[in-house]
């Protein structure tokens, strides 16, 4: 199977998306293009790096995972290829496969600067077109990844908060937020089981208090935010029925704790 998976900020107004396809199936035309997410928040760097390190272990094998959120584009920042045990990554150099890559460590990376592979001419605003699509195409036609430029050793990485730990309580934050107006966390199912087994817990944010994990989301009553693991294993504020988001005036970035206490 021939699959590159698409993660872009371009949306669906523009004809941007439906060029960059065209660009890859001219070249291969037995590619299979899976759309992960156009809608990212215009230069959404964070965001766009936490849908694909939800999304990639689900593709296949060898699946080329495509990443256009770039707003260095045309400038000194390097355009690289990730290729690790599974799969190939290929984006712009702003720390936007990083996430991936702690779960899917680099076998060897590559700054691509060889423009007999490029389209022509090169358009300093849009190298998800004249580079990175074309880019992704050959690779699927088996093409090797030392024929795009020369190898080097590490990528950008994202400034991701931490989530801060103690033996009953755990500070996180926003990472992300849904179409729903969801607000999913950095705090993992596995970091919060361990800090609340057998202890009662409430979770924060803003001036709203949480204290327990609802199974799914019409669990909340009108206006109550619940709490939840997600489907992609993270800590989630919700809504019953509303946007959690536009109902607590939550942003990425804003806290989330989770304090416990003996039963």
């Amino acid at each position: 199977m021939q699959i590159i998976s698409l993660i872009t900020d371009f949306g669906l107004k523009d004809n941007f998306v439906g060029v960059m396809k065209a660009v890859i199936l001219k070249i291969n035309p037995k590619a299979q293009i899976v759309d992960i997410c156009h809608e990212i928040k215009p230069q959404d760097i964070l965001g766009a790096a936490f849908l694909l390190k939800s999304a990639f272990k689900y593709f296949p094998k060898n699946t080329v995972h495509l990443v256009v959120v770039d707003p260095g584009v045309g400038s000194q920042r390097k355009k690289i290829i990730v290729r690790t045990k599974n799969y190939y990554f290929v984006g712009p150099d702003n720390g936007v496969l990083s996430l991936s890559l702690k779960d899917e460590p680099p076998v060897e990376i590559m700054e691509i600067s060889n423009q007999k592979y490029f389209l022509k001419p090169i358009s300093d605003t849009f190298h998800g077109r004249d580079i990175f699509a074309p880019i992704s195409a050959y690779i699927l036609k088996g093409k090797d990844i030392r024929k795009f430029g020369k190898r080097i050793k590490s990528i950008q990485r994202l400034n991701l908060s931490r989530v801060k730990m103690t033996s009953k309580s755990l500070s996180g934050e926003i990472i992300y937020i849904d179409r729903f107006g969801n607000l999913v966390t950095n705090i993992d199912k596995d970091i919060f089981s361990r800090v609340t087994k057998n202890k009662k817990f409430k979770i924060s944010i803003k001036d709203k208090v949480i204290y327990r994990l609802s199974q799914s989301y019409t669990e909340g009553g009108p206006l109550k935010p619940l709490a939840l693991i997600d489907s992609f294993n993270y800590l989630e504020i919700a809504l019953n029925g509303g946007s959690a988001s536009d109902y607590l005036k939550a942003e990425p970035g804003t806290p989330v704790t989770v304090t416990t206490s003996q039963i």
